[in-house]
């Protein structure tokens, strides 16, 4: 795999995959639930190191970390989903994902496995209103008995929340 196939944005990936019957997803978990991004979006996963906290950051921008000399932004996605407090242990992770040529690090529980959802088994996530934005979840694949929660990673890591890379 290049590196240009890593910095693929999610509608290039979509619309080569529209066509597939399967799609391959690194599924990864928070508490209890879990939760799947392309594959094709992953640069490496490497286990928790201690982070260069950035002064006057959101608490869910953790810090940095220098990856081969470049400085990669480390984001908690147990504070960015609410789903509990933060905590480091022995199976924490980083997820570091190349999107649109940006370098990000996604802190979670641990890494599961990369499955294979059969299309046909992806339902639309659920019609919430306007309490919260599902704008970033792709859908909710079904397989061997578990749910997983499919990220669409670019619209959430540009979201006026986060506003790590670029729309364009």
């Amino acid at each position: 795999m290049s590196e240009s196939d890593l910095a693929t944005p999610v509608a290039e990936i979509e619309s080569k995959t529209d066509n597939l019957t399967e799609q391959e997803f690194l599924a990864f978990r928070l508490g209890t639930e879990e939760y799947g991004i392309h594959i094709l979006q992953t640069q490496e996963i490497r286990n928790f190191e201690s982070l260069t906290r950035i002064a006057n950051a959101p608490d869910y921008l953790k810090g940095v970390m220098n990856l081969r000399g470049v400085i990669v932004p480390v984001i908690d996605m147990r504070l960015r989903f609410n789903t509990g407090t933060s905590n480091a242990d022995d199976t924490t992770v980083v997820i570091v994902l190349n999107i649109k040529g940006r370098v990000i690090g996604m802190m979670v529980d641990s890494v599961s496995d990369v499955v294979t959802i059969p299309s046909s088994t992806i339902k639309p996530p659920p019609e919430l209103g306007s309490t919260f934005s599902t704008d970033y979840i792709i859908g909710l694949g079904d397989i061997d008995e578990r749910m997983i929660i499919l990220l669409d990673i670019s619209k959430l890591m540009s979201g006026p929340e986060l506003g790590l890379i670029s729309e364009d």
